[in-house]
Parts: structure tokens; sequence; C-alpha cells
């Protein structure tokens, strides 16, 4: 069950919007275009500009939620807007936006009990608990996404591919070291047995590259806290390998964390190349959590900055400017 009421709907949607005669599959398909600028945009520039192009394309399609449909094609719109408004709250998030972001997903999630849509009520738990991880609250994150997997059984090889791969995040993150390796492995199984058949729009993105970076990023506490650089670093590797030029921010984030791993537990030369390389990419978007990434990163370079290349990089990230909505 959802953690939320379907019966409120949440503020600031539903509530005095102009009424909508009948909607058709063309309503549908227009969402969905919109839906893919904005996260194509979110995806090439980060979050600033999407967040905002986003939200007002969701003020723009919500008044279709009033209008009469038949059942396939109503879930269908469910379905639409609650794609679009997790984009409108993922980029509000990349932004730290908070508090839109909460409003976005929660419109987003009653958009997904609504259509009775297991994989987008998933996909929407799953973004809320990254953004509760990045505040600091990894349990409550594990609690969320452990709610996302309730009736897998509905859920594509791809969806619970993914869920896989950020339960163990967040089981490293609160040091149950054994477990989040036991969770990548079956995280692994999972994707292995996905179809190249097109997925549904909120996974779209989930591909080989993906599933490398989130699975890696997961190993990173472990690789750490056992100094084994190994653990890690191959699959945030391969991750970089395989982004491509349609998810730059993406593979900005693999760089940081791969120049991150390395500066802590290998080579700090080969590490302050990737950094780098990182902090040319990281010019290109506007994005608070590349900018809190890149000072993670930073920090680690502090105990090389004897190091002539380290030390350059490490000038670089502190001279960063602060995103403007810091």
């Amino acid at each position: 069950m959802s953690p939320f009421d379907l019966n409120a709907v949440p503020a600031d949607y539903l509530r005095d919007v102009d009424s909508v005669d009948r909607v058709g599959w063309s309503d549908v398909d227009k969402v969905k275009a919109a839906t893919r600028l904005a996260a194509s945009s979110e995806n090439l520039h980060g979050g600033g500009s999407a967040s905002s192009v986003a939200g007002e394309h969701l003020h723009l399609f919500v008044p279709l939620l009033t209008g009469r449909a038949v059942p396939a094609t109503r879930r269908a719109l469910l379905e639409a807007v609650g794609n679009l408004s997790g984009v409108a709250a993922f980029s509000a998030f990349d932004i730290a936006d908070y508090a839109e972001s909460e409003r976005h997903f929660r419109f987003a999630l009653w958009c997904a009990d609504s259509a009775g849509s297991w994989e987008l009520r998933a996909s929407t738990l799953a973004d809320m608990a990254r953004k509760v991880a990045y505040l600091g609250s990894a349990d409550d994150a594990l609690s969320l996404i452990e709610l996302a997997q309730v009736r897998s059984d509905r859920l594509s090889a791809t969806a619970r591919a993914m869920l896989g791969a950020l339960r163990a995040q967040f089981l490293a993150a609160v040091g149950r070291p054994d477990a989040a390796i036991a969770e990548v492995a079956r995280a692994d199984e999972h994707f292995a047995e996905h179809t190249t058949e097109p997925a549904v729009p909120w996974l779209c993105y989930y591909d080989e590259a993906e599933h490398m970076g989130s699975t890696g990023k997961a190993m990173v506490p472990v690789a750490e806290a056992r100094e084994r650089i190994e653990l890690a670093a191959p699959r945030i590797r391969r991750a970089v390998q395989l982004q491509g030029a349609e998810y730059p921010r993406s593979r900005t984030f693999s760089l940081i964390r791969l120049a991150t791993i390395t500066m802590r537990l290998g080579d700090p030369r080969e590490a302050a190349a990737i950094g780098l390389q990182a902090v040319e990419n990281a010019k290109h978007f506007s994005s608070h959590r590349i900018y809190d990434e890149l000072t993670a990163l930073g920090r680690a370079a502090s105990a090389h900055r004897r190091i002539r290349d380290v030390d350059e990089m490490h000038q670089l990230i502190a001279n960063s400017p602060k995103p403007s909505w810091v």
C-alpha cells in the first residue's frame, strides 16, 4: 500500500483547475513529448532549467486529469502525468529545491497509485529514496526502497535491478557491507534477465551503463572500508566507457566517483587526470549534486596536494563558483 491517502489529492494540483471535457490518446502523447523534452534538458544541462520547464508543463497538463476518458486512456494519462511530475521532482532535487521536489514526488506517487501502476510507483519511491539518502538519512531511504519492492513480482527485471542497486547503496551506507555485496549480486542477476524491448518511459535510462554506475556507487563504501579499490572501480570505469552523449551528467558523476575512490585508494596522479576531466565537464551543468560531489573529491585530494596535477585539480574545485541557488 502507498504511504499516502489516495482520497487526498496533493495540494495545488487538481484544486481549482479548469475542467476539461474529454481526453484522448493525442493528449497523452502531448504529455509524453513534454516529459521527454524536460528529461532531455535535465540530462544535458542539470536540473536548473529543466526544473522550471517541467513545472510549467505540469501546470499545463494537470487539468487533463479532470476530463472524461475511457479506462485505458485514463490510466495512460495518469502514468504520463505522474512521470512528468517525477521528472519535475528530480530536477528540483538536483538544484536543492527540496520542498518543491517533495511536492512533485507526492503528486507523482498519487498518479501512480491512482493508475494502479506498480512500476511507476516503484520508480517514484526509488527517486524519493535517493533524495532522502542524499539528505543524510540512509535508514529512511532503505525503508522507502523496501516499500518500493513490495509485490516485486509485478515489476520488470529492469525495475528489480534498479531497486536492488539502490538498496545495496543504502545497505552500504548504514554499515551492512556483506548485505550490500549480496544485494549487488542479486541486482546483477535481475539485470541479466532484462529484455531489449523498449522500457517504460520512466525506466528508459536504466541501461548497462546506469546499472554499472549505480552498483559501483553501492560498492564504494565497501571498497573504502576494506581498502580494496577493485570492489568498486571496475564497475564505475565500465559505466564511464558506456555512458553516451545523451547522458553527459551521468558520465560526469561517474568520473567524479572514479576520481574520488582512486584518490583515496589508488594512484593520486591517475585520480587527478580523471578528476580534471570531471571538473571540466561539470562546468556545463546546473546541478547542486555535482557541486557537492566535486567538493568531496576536493577533500579527498587534500592529502596529496604536493603532487602538481592533484594541486591543480584541487584549486579548480576550490575556485568553482557555488551554484546560484545555494
